[in-house]
């Protein structure tokens, strides 16, 4: 009874500590790109943007990191899971938790900035057009790009993100020293941000995407943010789901595999010392039994 309580406990920190990173990032991310959207680019570019992304991530990290490991989603939960990290009966915890962080802080966004869409909007809120907002909270391709290109986009950056943080937290590797990983991963999403973000804003998250999409649905933007772009809402859903697979496994066979799991030779100076403590405390024990037998 006590083990099963203290199961459900270690879930349930675990859950939070998932919703709450999730929070943290998309408060800070979809936040840095409304102030830029809302302001008209006078208090945002996209440099601001990637800063917002990068620091939230890495807030996020430093928020959930301790107890959760800091996923904040899906796609680097399913690595964790094919890789042996994470129990897979804790994985729909995961998720579930990542979605509603994501749907919670898009509205937080909304709710912060609520006066600045109606001024920006006069009301109407829209997908499309000069004065669309919905891409605030979720991606949409731009006009170039196909759904093949765009899946491959979303298959190739969530690759690479998955890919770095497994070498970040392999101790088998360099690593990066503790309490510093978090700032390591938030330079991750600044570097694809930088190079890989053209097509669609590297969404590279299922709950950072389709939980505010969701809350867009909802909240007055309708059901045309599923249906733009030919239905493009589920590219960026299952697109960084494949990404992590093939991350974890190519870096599983190309690195992991190759690590030295044999314990360390000791010195010969430290087994000779061994055998003298050995000794003395063989002589220790003789002295001790043969005080005992006199008396």
């Amino acid at each position: 009874m006590r083990q099963h309580c203290a199961l459900k406990h270690g879930i349930l920190k675990e859950f939070l500590a998932e919703f709450l990173g999730t929070f943290v990032l998309v408060l800070f991310g979809c936040g840095s790109v409304a102030q830029t959207v809302l302001s008209r680019n006078t208090l945002g570019e996209p440099l601001t943007v990637h800063i917002g992304f990068s620091v939230g991530l890495m807030m996020a990290a430093y928020v959930a990191g301790g107890v959760s490991g800091g996923h904040v989603n899906p796609a680097v939960s399913l690595a964790m899971v094919i890789l042996g990290k994470l129990k897979i009966w804790k994985f729909p915890f995961y998720v579930i938790a990542q979605f509603l962080g994501a749907f919670v802080g898009a509205a937080a966004v909304f709710g912060l900035y609520y006066d600045a869409f109606m001024d920006f909007t006069s009301g109407i809120l829209s997908v499309t057009g000069i004065n669309a907002t919905g891409h605030i909270f979720a991606s949409y391709p731009a006009r170039h790009l196909s759904v093949l290109g765009g899946f491959i986009d979303q298959v190739v950056g969530t690759g690479m993100l998955v890919l770095c943080i497994l070498a970040i937290i392999d101790g088998g590797n360099i690593g990066a020293p503790k309490g510093v990983e978090p700032l390591a991963i938030g330079l991750i999403i600044m570097a694809i941000g930088v190079s890989m973000g053209l097509n669609c804003g590297y969404p590279l998250n299922p709950a950072r995407d389709l939980g505010p999409r969701l809350f867009t649905a909802v909240a007055g933007w309708g059901m045309e943010v599923f249906s733009t772009a030919d239905y493009w809402w589920w590219i960026p859903v299952a697109g960084p789901m494949v990404g992590g697979v093939v991350a974890a496994v190519i870096y599983y066979l190309l690195i992991e595999l190759h690590h030295h799991h044999d314990e360390p030779e000791k010195p010969q100076e430290e087994e000779e010392e061994e055998e003298e403590d050995e000794d003395d405390e063989d002589s220790s024990l003789k002295d001790k039994y043969e005080m005992i037998t006199m008396s």
